[in-house]
Order: C-alpha cells, then structure tokens, then sequence
C-alpha cells in the first residue's frame, strides 16, 4: 500500500471531472483520510490545474459522499459531493460524481445543499437507476442534518488532519 492514492472523479457518462494525486494520512472507522498540499497538480474538467488551497478529502468506506475539509481563503469550510460509493483499484480510488452537494460556509456556518438542478438534468440524461437516485438523496439528507448539528467527523475530527497540509 502506498502513501500516495490517485483520486479519480468521473461524471455519471464516464467523463472525467477530477484526477490529482493524494497523501494517505490514515484509515479509520469513518474512512480513508487524504491529504493535498497547495501546489498539487491536478486535472478539473478535462484540464491541467494546480491545488491553490490545501484541504482533506475523507472517503468513507461504503457511504454516498465524499467530504473535503478546507481551510481558509476558501469559504466553504467543508464541502461534500454526493457520489457512488468509492472503488479501490489498488492506490486509485474511483468515484463517480453525482451532481449534489452539501456545503457548509465559513462565515455563517450556514448548510446549503447545491445544484438539485444539475442533479435532475443529469439524473434524466443518463438515466441514474432509482435506487441510485433514492441514495444521493438520503445521503444528502443526512449530510444536511450533520453538518449543522456537530456530527462527527464534521465538527472538529477533521482539524487534525488537515493541520498536516497546511
């Protein structure tokens, strides 16, 4: 097992949205805990970019999102995409982006659940099965509820973590 994983986000249709590489900072009963430094190269939507802001991603092992936990500048103290559940191939994790996710800002500590337009254009373009579409939305349910109420790990268990890349 390497210290470094690869992340790789596609689009329902097998379009790439995001690839970068990751450092293993731990496995615990919550998942696998990653780690990206400023400076990371990266692909978004097809294209060469860098990390400008560090941050954590926490996969879960066998739940419908990811979360990434930011520092600032970024306003979104932690933001979580719905997905499949993730697929280990080695040191590649593959997940597949299901349009929706939840935020929490910054400043306001407001939660937000995004893009529900996204989510219902792609769900009927590439025909997201039922039971797909009933998980996206009680794993949204649920993150709405936890990221507001101090659920763990997203009132303070990520902190530790995300102190190593920053």
């Amino acid at each position: 097992m390497s210290d470094v994983v690869r992340v790789v986000y596609q689009k329902y249709d097998g379009t790439a949205h995001r690839d970068y590489p990751a450092r293993r900072l731990t496995e615990d009963d919550l998942g696998v805990w990653l780690g990206v430094t400023a400076g990371t190269p990266s692909i978004y939507h097809g294209r060469a970019s860098v990390e400008r802001i560090p941050f954590v991603l926490l996969v879960p092992h066998s739940a419908y999102w990811t979360g990434m936990f930011n520092p600032p500048p970024r306003t979104s103290e932690v933001y979580c995409d719905i997905t499949t559940r993730a697929r280990w191939e080695g040191d590649t994790v593959h997940l597949i982006d299901l349009d929706l996710d939840v935020v929490r800002r910054r400043a306001t500590g407001l939660v937000e659940l995004r893009d529900e337009d996204e989510f219902e254009e792609h769900r009927e373009r590439f025909g997201y099965p039922e039971d797909l579409v009933r998980e996206s939305h009680l794993a949204a349910d649920w993150l709405m509820g936890a990221l507001g109420d101090g659920t763990e790990p997203f009132a303070s268990a990520y902190r530790k973590w995300l102190a190593l890349v920053t």
